[in-house]
C-alpha cells in the first residue's frame, strides 16, 4: 500500500467514482424484473452511459493537456452518482437513458484528470498506478453488492440512496485540491503533465487504443450478461447471478494489483500481451463450461482482463509524453466505456438466439488484443530525475503530491 496521502485519497476517490459505471449493468436485470425490459433494451441503458463516456472522455483528456482541471474531480464525481440514483425514479425508458448517460458524463469528466494527477503523485510509478487503479477496480466490484442491496431490499424506487458513496467520493478529493493548490507554478504540474518531454509515438499507441476497444467489448459485454448466462448455467437465481458479477469485478481487483507487481520483474508489452493470450482462453471457459466451475473461469476472465489495465494507462501515457491527458482520456474512455458499443448487438443477438450463442464472439476479442499488442516497443521507463524536472516533483512532494 502506497503511504503518499494524495494517492490513497485519490485511489478511494476513483472507488467512488468507478462503483457508478459497475452500477448500470448490476441494474440490468432488476430493470428487465420491474420494467419487463427486453436484453436488447436493457442493454441499450449500458450503451447510454459508455457512449457519452467514450466520446466525452478523450475531449476532457486535451482539455487538461492545455490547462489543469483539479474542479472537475468533487465535481463529476457527484455528477457520475446522482444519474444512476435518478434511473430508478421514473419508468420513463427514455428519461432512464437520460440519467444513465448524465453518469456516463460525470465518469468521462473524472478520469483524465484525475489520471494526470496521479501520474504527478505516483512520479510514474507502475506499482504506484497500479494502486490508483486498484481503486477504480474496487469500485466496479462493490457496484453488485451495493445495488443489491438497496435495489433488491425495496426495488428501483429506493435508487437515489445509491448517490452516498459520490458524496463520500467527492469530499476525499478536497485534500488533494488543498495540496495540488500548494504546488505554485511548477511548470509541469499546472501545465496537464510531469515533464511532458519527449517524441510521440503516435502509431504505437493507436495499435494499443484497438487493443484496449477489444479489450472493452469483451469486459462490457461479460459484464452486462454475465449474471443472465451464468443463472442458465448453473440453474440459480438472482443471487446466482449477482455472484457471478462481482466474482467479475472482484477477479479484476485482483488482476490490477498482479499486473503491475509483473510490470516489475518483466516489460509491460510481455505482461498485457500475455495476458490477453491467456485470456481468450478463459472466456471461452465461460461461455461453454456448465455448472458451478463457471465462476472459476468468470475470475480468471476477469484477472486476465484486467492485468494490462493500469499497465495500458501508463504504456499510453508513455507513447504520448507530450499529451499525457489525451493519452490517459482516451485509454481510460476505451477501456472502460467504448465496449457499451456492442452491448445492444450482443443483446439482440440474445433475443434472437441464445445468451451462449451471443457471448461466443467475446471469446475472439482478447485474442486480437494479444495480436495487436505482442510487436509492440516497450516505451523507455523514466529514469532518475535531473534538472528541473526533479526539481518539480521534489516540489511536488513538498506539497503532499
Amino acid at each position: 500500500m502506497p503511504r503518499n496521502k494524495p494517492l490513497v485519497l485519490l485511489s478511494a476517490g476513483h472507488a467512488c467514482v468507478d462503483v457508478y459505471q459497475g452500477a448500470v449493468a448490476a441494474m440490468v436485470p432488476f430493470f428487465v424484473a420491474e420494467r419487463a425490459y427486453t436484453y436488447a433494451a436493457a442493454s441499450g441503458l449500458v450503451l447510454a452511459a459508455s457512449l457519452l463516456s467514450s466520446v466525452a472522455q478523450p475531449f476532457f483528456g486535451a482539455l487538461t493537456d492545455r490547462r489543469p482541471l483539479p474542479w472537475l474531480l468533487p465535481v463529476s464525481t457527484v455528477l457520475g452518482g446522482l444519474g444512476v440514483a435518478l434511473s430508478g425514479v421514473s419508468g420513463s425508458y427514455p428519461l432512464t437513458l437520460l440519467c444513465v448517460a448524465l453518469s456516463g458524463l460525470g465518469t468521462a469528466a473524472y478520469h483524465p484528470e484525475s489520471a494526470r494527477v496521479a501520474r504527478v503523485a505516483s512520479q510514474g510509478s507502475h506499482r504506484s498506478m497500479g494502486w490508483f487503479s486498484l481503486g477504480g477496480t474496487l469500485g466496479f466490484a462493490a457496484a453488485p453488492l451495493l445495488v443489491a442491496g438497496v435495489v433488491a431490499t425495496g426495488g428501483l424506487r429506493l435508487s437515489p440512496l445509491l448517490v452516498l458513496p459520490a458524496l463520500v467520493g467527492s469530499v476525499l478529493t478536497l485534500p488533494v485540491l488543498r495540496a495540488l493548490r500548494t504546488l505554485g507554478r511548477a511548470p509541469s504540474v499546472s501545465g496537464g503533465k510531469l515533464a511532458g518531454e519527449g517524441r510521440n509515438d503516435w502509431v504505437s499507441f493507436v495499435r494499443l487504443s484497438l487493443a484496449v476497444v477489444c479489450r472493452s467489448v469483451a469486459f462490457v459485454g461479460m459484464s452486462t450478461f454475465v449474471a443472465f448466462h451464468v443463472r442458465e448455467q448453473t440453474g440459480g437465481g438472482t443471487a446466482a447471478g449477482t455472484a457471478a458479477l462481482f466474482v467479475l469485478y472482484l477477479g479484476g481487483a485482483v488482476g490490477t494489483v498482479v499486473g503491475s507487481g509483473l510490470a516489475h520483474r518483466w516489460d509491460r508489452v510481455t505482461v498485457v500481451s500475455t495476458s490477453y493470450l491467456l485470456t481468450a482462453w478463459a472466456v471461452a471457459g465461460v461461455v461453454f463450461v456448465p455448472g458451478p466451475a463457471v465462476y472459476g473461469f468468470v475470475a480468471l476472465t476477469s484477472i486476465g482482463l484486467y492485468v494490462p489495465f493500469s499497465l495500458q494507462v501508463t504504456l499510453a501515457q508513455d507513447y504520448l509524453p507530450t499529451r499525457v491527458g489525451t493519452a490517459s482520456g482516451i485509454t481510460l474512455g476505451l477501456m472502460v466505456s467504448v465496449g457499451g458499443l456492442a452491448s445492444p448487438v450482443i443483446g439482440g443477438i440474445a433475443d434472437a438466439t441464445s445468451l451462449r450463442t451471443a457471448l461466443t464472439p467475446l471469446i475472439v476479442m482478447p485474442a486480437l488484443s494479444w495480436l495487436l499488442v505482442r510487436a509492440l516497443p516497450e516505451p523507455a521507463v523514466p529514469g532518475p530525475l535531473r534538472g528541473e524536472r526533479a526539481e518539480e516533483v521534489r516540489s511536488a512532494e513538498r506539497s503532499g503530491l
